[in-house]
């Protein structure tokens, strides 16, 4: 299993290229950006990667109502060849609150609009022409949309419900994943994508989970701060669902924290469930921090 680190883009570009530096600099070289409220984060990964070579750099993720798969793939492809080809693209629907109470775009059969989005933003990005018809998504191109010649961004898409899971195996590669524990992640998010990825004749897909991570000798006191700082997404319905699925009561309880041992142990169990990758959301103070990056480049070594 791979291991990246979720980096914060929000606040100034020198600040965040200082953080990518620290990571780099830790070890780190995958790293994976939300796309919320603040600066936007493919525009800051053209700038980061261009300016760190070597870096893997993931978007988790884009929602797609605010961009039209047009305007988005000419951007990942055009980001792709400005960082030397090493953009995953992780796409995912938001949340309905978000949708329609902050943007006021409808949020009615979400998984369909996926599709037909997908149906468009896919061999958009491979540079083929489209021209797509549907309900929601039309789409005509002329040719390669950005650079003409650049590898294809990788296409991931925030999954967790068993439609959107087998979308995600059929027709792109790979998902990811947060809120989702390792009990989850080993009979549902594993299993229903790898059979649509099979059923489809493509590779394995990918598999990104995130989770709150911290080695620390308060685990109590650890738990009840990410219980506090992380309690929205318990009320989200698609993280309240996997939460349930898992019999956790709240985000922590999902969460990889203990000793340095308990945490290896977790991340062995997370690899052993499917994950092909999983992406730290540290918790915990800075002495926590420290060692929780020296225990994911202990497992990152083994």
């Amino acid at each position: 299993m791979d291991i990246a680190i979720g980096m914060d883009v929000d606040g100034p570009l020198e600040k965040t290229l200082e953080r990518a530096a620290g990571l780099r600099e830790r070890g780190f070289t995958r790293m994976w950006s939300s796309q919320i409220f603040g600066p936007d984060t493919l525009t800051v990964f053209a700038v980061v990667g261009r300016e760190y070579r070597d870096l893997d750099l993931g978007t988790a993720v884009v929602p797609i109502q605010t961009r039209h798969p047009t305007m988005l793939a000419a951007q990942a492809r055009t980001v792709q060849e400005a960082i030397g080809g090493r953009l995953s693209l992780g796409i995912g629907l938001s949340h309905k609150a978000v949708v329609e109470g902050m943007w006021g775009i409808s949020f009615d059969h979400p998984a369909s609009y996926m599709s037909e989005y997908l149906d468009a933003l896919a061999p958009m990005l491979r540079g083929e022409r489209v021209k797509v018809r549907g309900e929601r998504v039309s789409a005509t191109t002329l040719g390669a949309l950005g650079p003409s010649d650049v590898r294809t961004p990788g296409l991931l898409v925030a999954a967790l419900a068993p439609k959107m899971l087998e979308m995600a195996g059929t027709l792109a590669d790979g998902t990811l994943t947060w809120m989702t524990g390792v009990k989850t992640i080993a009979t549902h998010v594993a299993p229903t994508i790898n059979a649509a990825a099979a059923a489809a004749g493509r590779p394995a897909p990918r598999v990104v989970c995130s989770l709150p991570i911290s080695v620390t000798g308060d685990v109590a006191d650890t738990m009840a701060k990410v219980n506090e700082s992380l309690e929205i997404y318990g009320t989200l319905p698609s993280y309240r669902a996997m939460l349930d699925r898992e019999g956790a009561k709240g985000p922590a309880d999902v969460g990889l924290f203990g000793t340095r041992e308990q945490v290896l142990e977790k991340l062995h169990d997370l690899a052993e469930a499917g994950a092909t990758e999983f992406s730290a959301a540290m918790a915990g103070g800075a002495d926590d921090r420290d060692e929780t990056y020296d225990t994911l480049i202990q497992y990152q070594s083994m």
